[in-house]
């Protein structure tokens, strides 16, 4: 039990200052109890289709095919697949963590799988129409722009930065079940 408890204690606080806030303040505490299972609701809903997603992909595409297209030697087609993936998505970050595992586990690239999150989480397309409609073209480009910039700098920093002990543990981790 004392395992487990420390493995969920994040769930473990918002229910014990939920119902704290339940017992001192019985409104409120009724507004954030329907608030928290809408919001537990919601990331269940949206897990179940991504895990579904991503086992189909793990028995349906082939290893070697991933590597082909992401892998070490992918050069700029791997780079521009991964930012495409990244690019289109519009699920939250949270759903695209297991398919960042997926990449991993399949031996994608490193710097691969962090232009897809990164992509994912600053420049997908949905959020560049809105900032098209909210603050214009010149604007949105401008961003657009940087972030790519920075996207490609982080995710080859870090892969030339982690050491081949480094690469070697995060595959290793990625394979795991």
């Amino acid at each position: 039990m004392k395992n487990w408890a420390g493995k969920y204690w994040v769930l473990l606080a918002a229910v014990a200052v939920n119902f704290t806030i339940l017992f001192l303040y019985p409104q409120i505490g009724k507004n954030a109890l329907i608030l928290t299972w809408k919001i537990l609701l919601d990331f269940l809903l949206m897990l179940a289709p991504v895990f579904v997603y991503i086992g189909l992909i793990d028995v349906w595409i082939e290893r070697e095919a991933i590597i082909k297209i992401m892998g070490k030697n992918s050069g700029y087609r791997g780079v521009l697949v991964s930012l495409l993936l990244g690019v289109i998505t519009a699920v939250p970050l949270y759903a695209l963590l297991p398919v960042a595992g997926m990449l991993l586990k399949k031996e994608s690239r490193i710097s691969n799988v962090l232009i897809f999150l990164c992509a994912s989480s600053s420049i997908r397309i949905p959020l560049l129409l809105f900032e098209i409609s909210s603050f214009g073209w010149k604007f949105t480009f401008v961003r657009f722009g940087l972030n790519i910039i920075v996207v490609f700098a982080i995710a080859f920093i870090i892969e030339k930065t982690l050491s081949e002990t480094d690469k070697k543990a995060i595959f290793d981790n990625a394979k795991k079940p």
